[in-house]
């Protein structure tokens, strides 16, 4: 299947019956919004992939302990929306399920918990949790900095 920023994500899918595909929905699987498919639209293969590494390298400027990526996923928000249990016991999603983002998992070294990150455009979110996502804990979220903006770009 075909996809606007050529990433083979709809291949690997086990749900793209339900998405509609990337073409077919311009961008909008799920009926939500593709971080990658608004890149590409909006800034060419160039701004894509600036952007890309711009994130990669905001991630690994973090400055935690063995968190470090070479490479970002598209990742369905019904997979990686996680509900976090707040201080006062509230329990909170902050994805939505509908979305495609930005992310990447991490083994911490000798221990049986991963890093989860998550960004968009918007928000950059890392979490610790175990196996299968169990017992997740925000270690940040923060707005994205500045800079990450989409330079228009015509395509033709």
């Amino acid at each position: 299947m075909k996809t606007i920023c050529g990433l083979d994500c709809c291949g690997a899918c086990d749900r793209k019956e339900a998405c509609g595909g990337c073409l077919k929905t311009n961008g909008r699987p799920f009926g939500g919004t593709c971080v990658a498919a608004e890149w590409m639209k909006k800034g060419g293969k160039d701004e894509f992939l600036r952007l890309k590494n711009n994130l990669i390298d905001e991630i690994n400027s973090l400055g935690i302990e063995n968190l470090q990526i070479a490479d970002l996923n598209l990742l369905n928000g019904f997979y990686v929306n996680l509900e976090f249990t707040l201080p006062s016991g509230q329990s909170v999603k902050f994805l939505e399920d509908k979305n495609i983002y930005w992310g990447n998992q991490v083994e911490i070294p000798e221990s049986d918990r991963c890093y989860g990150l998550v960004a968009d455009d918007s928000f950059l979110l890392v979490c610790e949790y175990g196996c299968g996502g169990a017992d997740p804990q925000i270690v940040m979220f923060q707005r994205r900095q500045a800079g990450t903006e989409i330079k228009k770009q015509n395509l033709v």
